[in-house]
């Protein structure tokens, strides 16, 4: 498949955009550098819109998911194990087991979208790897624990390297197609990746309250 490449001067738009964020008085805040996030890089994460190697829908999707999993990322680096088990209360997701969420939930998006299965069929790793982690409560805070952090930003990586990877094999015909059958009504496939980006947005909320919560930083 021919990919098409970004139709405006890069390098012009961030000097631009620079100046304006100056201009704002500091108002903006810009995601700093994170690690195990690929395909992106500090020249180009706050440009939002399409990038070399995507058709121009499917490479602002990416462009969006880039920048939120740095902001994901960010609040969690350095942490300990004890970090990533804190929970909160006995109904709290501890923010190692949300990590693992978020992989999975991504997982499950690839399996459906491109391999074209129904939600829920899975094959049996698939299910061995990530039902927990997907679903959280009780069986995730028993055993999502006493992992370090390296342990969940691989889960991350590997599975985003699969979808920038798929992706960069479809075009913008395929990210507009509708499932007229999806729980929420008809839904496009870029509605379904958009909402694993914002899916990752929910939990960065979350991730940063119980890290403002933990006894590491009393």
């Amino acid at each position: 498949m021919k990919k098409q490449k970004n139709s405006f001067d890069r390098r012009s738009f961030i000097k631009k955009t620079s100046f304006l964020a100056l201009g704002a008085g500091g108002l903006l805040t810009l995601p700093q550098t994170a690690s195990a996030d690929p395909k992106t890089s500090s020249e180009d994460i706050n440009i939002i819109g399409p990038k070399e190697g995507f058709t121009p829908q499917i490479g602002t999707l990416v462009s969006m998911m880039n920048w939120m999993r740095r902001v994901i990322l960010n609040p969690v680096q350095g942490m300990s194990v004890r970090d990533l088990d804190y929970l909160i209360d006995e109904k709290a997701n501890s923010i190692g087991a949300m990590l693992w969420h978020l992989a999975a939930t991504e997982r499950f998006y690839q399996i459906h979208t491109f391999e074209g299965r129904q939600w829920g069929d899975w094959d049996e790793e698939d299910k061995l790897n990530w039902n927990t982690a997907s679903s959280l409560g009780d069986k995730a805070r028993k055993t999502i624990k006493g992992n370090n952090l390296n342990f969940y930003l691989e889960k991350l990586k590997d599975v985003r390297e699969n979808t920038l990877k798929e992706l960069a094999k479809r075009d913008d015909e395929w990210l507009m197609q509708v499932d007229e059958d999806w729980f929420w009504g008809p839904t496009n496939n870029y509605c379904k990746w958009f909402h694993v980006c914002e899916h990752e947005s929910n939990h960065n909320g979350q991730i940063k309250f119980i890290k403002s919560r933990l006894p590491s930083t009393e």
